[in-house]
């Protein structure tokens, strides 16, 4: 039996990072990350190899509701670099293609020590770039909310 306490945060991370990978240039995805997605952060003079995605969680809140109901709250910052000519365009395609895999999967599963769960919503809280201030790299930052 699951603990109702229990939170899944490194577990919500890598399944996001799993559905991340699928961005590969192909079909209706504009950035080819060649698999450059984990589930750690670095800062951007740790990268050497771009496109990258680097996903971290932080704060996690609860909702109780009657009867022994919750909601879990996770937040976690998805953060994009590029190294490239046009920064800013690189970016924004990188963003894009986070932003439809969030859509296309906005209710995946999980694995964890009891089996399969799943997330009930995943929403956009922000969107943010460094506006070509590092050129030709280019940081863009993206935090989400999951809800579980």
């Amino acid at each position: 039996m699951a603990r109702s306490i229990s939170t899944r945060r490194s577990q919500i991370l890598n399944a996001l990072v799993d559905k991340l990978k699928d961005i590969d240039g192909s079909g209706d995805y504009r950035t080819n990350l060649a698999k450059q997605v984990f589930p750690t952060m670095k800062f951007w003079d740790e990268i050497d190899t771009f496109p990258a995605i680097h996903l971290s969680a932080g704060t996690e809140t609860r909702e109780y509701y009657g009867g022994g109901q919750k909601w879990r709250f996770l937040t976690v910052t998805i953060r994009g670099y590029v190294n490239q000519e046009d920064p800013i365009e690189g970016l924004c395609l990188l963003l894009e293609d986070i932003e439809y895999v969030l859509d296309e999967h906005p209710q995946f599963t999980y694995l964890d020590s009891y089996g399969t769960a799943g997330v009930a919503q995943i929403t956009v809280v922000s969107i943010d770039t460094d506006e070509g201030v590092l050129a030709p790299l280019g940081i863009g930052e993206m935090i989400i909310e999951v809800r579980y």
